[in-house]
């Protein structure tokens, strides 16, 4: 399956390092395009092998895949410069578009009455990892297109296709949720600097037993509160500091600060 990503800014260009890596895509099938080469630039020094350009109409050609990553106020200029040249019965246009949704591309992309095959595409900057939560929603494709796009992004991490109205949700929870972990990481770091430790030996000590608290749930599917009660003797340390937590709004503050990040409607 070959890739041409249109905007190479942090979301495209963390996809192109993400499916570098990718075993169902070679690196020699991954096209990306900027109207700045510096950006290009940076991209050719990490993987020589991604294809790039400042032309777009030479980025899509030959391409299955054409991903749009880019700020919403350019997707209409990019559109009208893509659509006489996109391929309308071979060519799936996925969009990473913040806020665009399918109508909205339907509408854009419409063309004498036709429209390709559209996704909506939410990962996070975590691809670039192949440690992503993607969320795909689609219009106008057939279960074998979305079966491969879905077994590519599940190669970057995990993906899940689901009704647009859970698109936003997810793009709380797992693209705006990257910052939120990243944000209590900082906390406990500076917990651990003023228990004793660096900054750098509390952010390596924080960041690891992150990564062993997703690999429990992931592992088996276990539900949080089993795993904590394994850690939790009565009358504790553990209980003692998560009552204090609690005390301090953190449950209360975490679901209030999702709900006020859900796109509002327009």
């Amino acid at each position: 399956m070959k890739f041409a990503i249109i905007g190479a800014g942090n979301i495209g260009s963390a996809l192109a390092f993400g499916l570098a890596q990718s075993k169902l895509v070679r690196t020699e099938d991954i096209s990306i395009s900027n109207t700045h080469p510096e950006k290009l630039e940076r991209i050719r020094q990490c993987e020589p092998l991604i294809h790039t350009t400042t032309d777009n109409r030479e980025c899509i050609e030959g391409a299955d895949v054409v991903v749009l990553a880019m700020k919403p106020w350019r997707l209409k200029e990019a559109a009208e410069q893509l659509k006489p040249w996109l391929d309308y019965d071979h060519q799936i246009v996925a969009s990473m578009v913040g806020g665009v949704g399918l109508s909205d591309l339907k509408e854009i992309f419409e063309r004498d009455g036709q429209v390709p095959p559209l996704y909506y595409l939410i990962p996070n900057t975590a691809i670039a990892a192949c440690q992503s939560m993607t969320f795909l929603s689609s219009a106008g494709a057939t279960k074998e297109q979305d079966e491969a796009l879905l077994a590519v992004f599940k190669e970057l991490g995990d993906a899940m296709l689901v009704e647009e109205r859970l698109m936003n949700a997810g793009l709380v929870l797992a693209s705006c949720g990257i910052a939120y972990a990243l944000r209590y990481i900082r906390a406990n770091t500076q917990g651990g600097v003023l228990m004793g430790f660096t900054p750098a030996d509390a952010q390596r000590i924080v960041a690891q037993t992150m990564k062993g608290a997703a690999s429990l749930l992931s592992a088996d599917g276990s539900h949080p509160e089993s795993e904590i009660d394994k850690v939790t003797t009565p009358a504790g340390l553990t209980i003692r500091g998560l009552n204090a937590m609690e005390r301090n709004g953190f449950t209360t503050s975490i679901i209030e600060g999702l709900m006020a990040s859900i796109p509002q409607s327009k």
